[in-house]
């Protein structure tokens, strides 16, 4: 230690002159590089969440994150886009193999089971109720999976479905992420699904009963949000987001527990909009869900 430093740690302790060092050292660290150029689906991925800016910046939420959500005669539709901190070839590292949707999927309250098929063309998962119940009991649906697109500046994902319970149809889950300034990462997530008769009519029950106090995160009238149908997509959306979320935390094959207990502490920051079940149901009813998972598909 030189004579200036030696003097400065006898009058600010030895202690003090350490973090004062480390002061130092983190101040003179290189801010953290901007996103590299972007073209195509990426750089319109980039510019939507410039426009939404402000949105992200200071929102209820209290996390950089906006929600959409859309109704057509018969189609619903939900988008979030946000902004996570990973960077992003962590993000296309852990979501672009089949098996790892199966692991967010399962985070859901209402999948019941989620298994690779096809050499990872298909995920067949098992859609159920907010309880535990066997298999026999849910409802099938076969997502078709596509990675659109996977290089140093954009992943595309898209999970597609024809059919699904009831007369739902026309399933879709497209996720994209791309590079953003600071390493973070740049992500959209779109769920949507058409509905029919069958669909309708059962949809329009539940609210009347069930989901007659259940509303979504888009503001409406004075102090509340909306309801509906709207409401509905607007939650799973956000579900889904959070399970994503939640497993770029955790992706380790170890860290079920951590993702577990992250995705329900998440849902509970909303939970006018996701509250359901107690957290000690939640992880029974999911560690006896992923232990399933674990055994032959014909059991």
């Amino acid at each position: 230690m030189n004579t200036s430093l030696a003097t400065t740690a006898r009058r600010m302790g030895f202690g003090a002159l350490l973090l004062a060092a480390s002061m130092l050292a983190s101040a003179q660290q290189p801010p953290a590089p901007p996103a590299p150029p972007a073209t195509g689906p990426a750089a319109e991925l980039r510019a939507k969440l410039q426009s939404l800016a402000p949105q992200l910046e200071r929102n209820a939420f209290r996390r950089p994150l906006a929600l959409e959500s859309s109704e057509a005669a018969d189609r619903l539709s939900g988008d979030v886009y946000a902004l996570v901190d990973h960077p992003f070839a962590r993000v296309s590292g852990a979501l672009r193999e089949p098996a790892a949707w199966c692991q967010v999927l399962m985070l859901h309250l209402n999948t019941k089971h989620c298994a690779v098929k096809g050499g990872g063309s298909t995920l067949a998962v098992a859609i159920g109720r907010k309880f535990d119940q066997p298999i026999a009991d849910a409802q099938a649906i076969a997502f078709a999976y596509t990675l659109g697109k996977s290089d140093e500046n954009y992943l595309n994902v898209r999970l597609s479905a024809d059919t699904g319970p009831l007369s739902t149809r026309d399933y879709s889950i497209v996720f994209e992420a791309s590079p953003a300034d600071g390493g973070k990462t740049a992500i959209h997530l779109r769920y949507a699904y058409a509905y029919g008769t069958a669909a309708r009519l059962a949809m329009k029950g539940y609210l009347a009963t069930l989901g007659s106090d259940k509303v979504g995160f888009t503001p409406a009238g004075q102090g509340g949000y909306i309801g509906g149908v709207r409401g509905v997509v607007e939650r799973n959306t956000m579900r889904y987001y959070l399970a994503i979320d939640s497993y770029l935390d955790a992706p380790g094959a170890a860290q079920l527990e951590q993702r577990l207990a992250a995705w329900f502490d998440a849902t509970e920051q909303y939970a006018r909009q996701l509250h359901e079940i107690d957290k000690s149901d939640y992880l029974t009813m999911k560690r006896h869900e992923f232990q399933r998972l674990q055994q032959p598909a014909a059991s």
